[in-house]
């Protein structure tokens, strides 16, 4: 009998020696193809690898303790050592739950393959031979291993997830005769780690019976995760930002008085309204220790002018009537005033801080001023017009070269006829007839009959049309890039500053008197403020240069370009001198194309 098969007898019971002999015999003569059936079988007992999965080398404590209870029991399922339910974890978290889980499965196995195979005390034997012949020498004595019968009990291994979150067993299967695993050592173990929330009571009834309860992980306990409190957020009843888009109708026409470009709230309605965070919700570990959370964050409501808190602190509500804007940072109510008639001698001049809305017109000889947006249901005639926001003329601008119009955003207007328009932002209008226009965006003259015919137009971005010029090829205007409605105030500004130089130059020669020096100071004054406009000018000038510069360049589209017009782009001119369709002109290697 070899040494092994003697240990192996003494562990684990095994037949005598014949039996062993004739058990090898008969797996020697087993045919080729029935080995691979075997391996073949065998191999359909292995899971596929996974992300989760701990693979252990062939030589490791636990392969070993393996390869003995194959040996006793026979049919047993390949170890499978798999952490269920962290799939989804992180790739470097699982990979360091991985390393615990081997360095602790490790170690156990160690521990054990030690119990179940332990030195073997040997035993000196006199032979028969030497006692016959009278020798006593050391020479004719030989050892044989004394039978040491090993008995351990199936044994738990329980590991914890570093979260304390999830406590995994694994059962050592008995050695010998040892006592088969139960309910009771493995309620035994988990009370020896701590686990004692989230316990899996049916695992713990069938896996004492279970054909796989041996060398593999199984979920024992689970804890529960701390649910994190939500932070509340505004819910908005008004826009934050208008988008600013016109609509054409079938017939190729815009209804400029129903742009829709107004929010208007009523004194108390709710602009918007804040949803109260929600509070965490404690977990538990496997060790029934609680796991605290974070409770939300409390949405600030967006306060701005005009507007107020409720009472219970989760609306935010308009204090007065008026238009809804949002400011980037608050929302802000800016108060509307409505003119129901015309703006004329019953009125006089308008000049307000917040929106205004007229239902008439805007006559002859009358100025309408506001920091707001101003909206005209009708017509404005010779006179002034001037908004800190959009301007939108529902019927259109009849000037006789004496309207003034200025925006700080953009103009919307049925048509322009000889009118003189500032606009810092865009012009979006049907017809342009023999008006000047300083536009620091694009002019937009597109539905309707979209035609510009005589006058000076200056668009920073460019010009959009149908039709640019006549056939009757009046002078018409076009320059294109710079900035047109700032370099216009802008040397107005300038301007302004040299008459008040000259008249300091010429009260300076006069002789001191307390109305000097009253005036003066008023012009030292104006002077100041005129600088600082002029600094911020400068500012503005390179924010849109580098702007210009990005978007390649201005162009002007139209659907036909007659003669008569006069086109520049930069520093180059160009003089249309034919009809020219489909024309997209812009400035290609210092030279006007047509394209």
């Amino acid at each position: 009998m070899k040494f092994s098969d003697s240990i192996l007898a003494m562990l684990f019971g095994f037949r005598a020696e014949e039996d062993a002999k004739e058990k090898a015999q008969n797996d020697s003569g087993l045919n080729e193809q029935h080995q691979e059936d075997q391996v073949q079988e065998q191999e359909e007992f292995v899971p596929a690898a996974a992300v989760n999965e701990l693979i252990l080398p062939m030589e490791h404590s636990l392969n070993r303790l393996y390869d003995l209870r194959e040996e006793q029991a026979g049919g047993l399922p390949v170890p499978w050592l798999r952490l269920e339910g962290y799939e989804e974890m992180p790739q470097m978290g699982l990979e360091r739950e991985l390393e615990r889980l081997e360095k602790q499965l490790t170690a156990a196995a160690d521990e054990r393959i030690k119990k179940a195979v332990p030195k073997v005390e040997t035993q000196p034997v006199v032979k028969p031979e030497a006692l016959e012949g009278g020798h006593e020498e050391a020479g004719m004595l030989e050892e044989e291993p004394e039978a040491v019968q090993i008995e351990l009990d199936a044994q738990p291994f329980i590991f914890i997830s570093s979260d304390k979150l999830t406590a995994w067993i694994m059962v050592f299967p008995p050695v010998g005769k040892g006592k088969e695993i139960d309910r009771a050592a493995i309620e035994q173990s988990l009370k020896e780690k701590g686990v004692a929330f989230g316990v899996d009571e049916g695992l713990l009834n069938r896996l004492p019976d279970s054909r796989e309860r041996y060398f593999r992980l199984f979920t024992a306990a689970k804890g529960r995760e701390a649910v994190q409190g939500k932070d509340g957020y505004i819910v908005d009843y008004f826009k934050r930002s208008m988008q600013r888009q016109i609509e054409v109708d079938e017939h190729d026409r815009v209804d400029y008085a129903s742009l829709n470009l107004v929010q208007s709230a009523e004194e108390g309605a709710v602009i918007c309204e804040a949803v109260p965070p929600t509070k965490a919700v404690a977990g538990r570990t496997v060790f029934d220790q609680e796991i605290s959370g974070k409770d939300g964050k409390a949405a600030t409501l967006p306060k701005g002018q005009n507007t107020e808190i409720s009472k219970d602190g989760s609306k935010l509500l308009a204090s007065k009537s008026g238009r809804v804007e949002f400011s980037g940072r608050a929302f802000q109510v800016k108060p509307t005033m409505n003119v129901e008639k015309n703006v004329d001698y019953s009125t006089g001049n308008i000049n307000f801080v917040g929106d205004v809305h007229i239902r008439g017109d805007v006559l002859s000889g009358f100025q309408v001023k506001s920091m707001g947006n101003i909206t005209v249901d009708g017509v404005v005639e010779a006179g002034v017009v001037e908004a800190g926001g959009d301007l939108i003329i529902a019927k259109g601008i009849v000037g006789d070269q004496e309207a003034i119009i200025r925006s700080k955003r953009n103009v919307y207007t049925k048509y322009l006829e000889h009118g003189i328009v500032h606009v810092r932002g865009s012009l979006i209008t049907d017809c342009i007839l023999h008006s000047d226009v300083y536009c620091d965006g694009e002019v937009q003259v597109t539905s309707g009959r979209g035609a510009i015919i005589g006058g000076l137009i200056r668009a920073a971005r460019g010009i959009k049309a149908n039709i640019v010029g006549s056939k009757s090829e009046s002078n018409t205007t076009i320059i294109l890039g710079g900035q047109p409605c700032a370099d216009f105030e802008r040397t107005l500004l300038l301007e302004e500053i040299e008459d008040l130089e000259n008249e300091m130059v010429k009260l300076e020669r006069q002789p001191d008197s307390p109305a000097k020096a009253q005036r003066m100071g008023k012009i030292r004054l104006d002077l100041s403020v005129n600088r600082m406009k002029m600094g911020q000018f400068e500012k503005e000038k390179k924010k849109l240069d580098e702007k210009l510069e990005e978007q390649g360049g201005c162009r002007m589209k139209c659907g036909i370009l007659y003669p008569g017009v006069s086109l520049t782009i930069g520093k180059e001119t160009l003089q249309v001198t034919q009809e020219t369709s489909s024309c997209n002109a812009r400035l290609v290697d210092g030279e006007i194309r047509l394209i």
